[in-house]
């Protein structure tokens, strides 16, 4: 098991959720983040005055995947993610040891 961590740009969650879906992933987190990479920002203009904004906002989505889906999940977020353009975004992948569903007690791929 998997747990795939993707940070990408927010107005494109709705291709990534349809594209993970087509991969077969039936739940995912998303948590709305800010922060800069090799981008480090930008400047806006605001009523006349010019101001650096350090802070991008982007979207970090979490989906704990089997080992027989991570190729398909991993493809479907890289694919989907992509304009081409600096910014687009980083995944990072971690191995889970074990998962539990609370409600039921289920473990490893059956919590899934």
């Amino acid at each position: 098991m998997k747990l795939i961590i993707a940070i990408i740009r927010p107005f494109k969650l709705d291709e990534v959720r349809e594209a993970l879906g087509e991969a077969g992933v039936s739940g995912l987190t998303v948590t709305e983040v800010k922060g800069f990479g090799r981008q480090k920002g930008h400047t806006e203009l605001y009523r006349g005055a010019e101001y650096v904004v350090d802070f991008l906002p982007k979207l970090k989505i979490e989906v704990a995947v089997t080992d027989e889906v991570f190729d398909a999940a991993l493809e479907a977020i890289s694919k989907s993610a992509g304009t081409g353009k600096v910014g687009d975004g980083k995944v990072f992948v971690v191995a889970l040891d074990q998962v539990v569903r609370i409600r039921t007690g289920e473990v490893g791929a059956d919590a899934l």
